[in-house]
């Protein structure tokens, strides 16, 4: 606590050595402490972040992602940053999705690409038929007849999942959907019935996620 009291002091220096002079020093210690103590928002060190080798070393949550024809470079980088705060086992980038490395991945991604396992797969298809010998279970999050909504949808924890996202105006393939075991749906209330795909995965990969924490 000093030491960050003294962080703040050295700062209010740097901008104006003139307000130490006579009594505005005691003032001056005296706000820096209130707003030291105050404080709401955690530290970077009070947030516990994992260092590239400790994430790459830890164990994973059996869940596994597939991006289907996803072209926003900003969605997937915001779908591989998800992926790192819940710790998936591993991201698809199939068909005409882009991946790393990329300027514009990067912008929404800030490093979790280089923490996240992927691979890129030209044939969705071939990438759900190899998870499906790996006795991964296939959910496609989509709006389809029969679907599962996200409320109502559990899996036993330690199964194998993997979900796939699709493309921004189309979003799942026919052909892909075919594949799948089931499809979840996330319930909305409004007029427009749509989600960004960065923000779906958001709020699929926390449903299962949070199982886990």
């Amino acid at each position: 606590m000093i030491e960050k009291l003294e962080d703040k002091v050295n700062q209010f220096k740097a901008c104006s050595n003139d307000l130490f002079l006579g009594h505005y020093q005691f003032h001056l210690y005296f706000l820096v402490y209130f707003w030291t103590m105050t404080s709401i928002k955690k530290t970077m060190s009070e947030l516990e972040r994992k260092s590239t080798r400790d994430f790459k070393n830890s164990a994973k949550i059996p869940l596994v992602v597939l991006l289907d024809d996803v072209r926003s470079m900003h969605n997937v980088g915001s779908v591989f940053r998800t992926a790192d705060s819940f710790l998936i086992e591993k991201m698809y980038l199939c068909g005409l999705t882009p991946s790393p490395p990329h300027r514009d991945i990067h912008k929404t991604a800030l490093g979790a690409t280089e923490t996240v396992s992927w691979e890129y797969q030209q044939n969705i298809l071939d990438c759900i038929h190899q998870l499906k010998e790996s006795q991964y279970t296939i959910y496609a999050v989509e709006q389809v007849h029969q679907s599962i909504a996200l409320n109502t949808f559990a899996v036993e924890k330690n199964k194998k999942v993997a979900l796939i996202f699709g493309n921004e105006v189309n979003g799942v393939s026919e052909a892909a959907l075919a594949l799948c075991d089931g499809a979840i749906e996330i319930p909305q209330l409004g007029s427009k019935h749509s989600l960004n795909i960065s923000v779906s995965a958001g709020i699929v990969m926390w449903h299962l996620a949070k199982e886990y924490l």
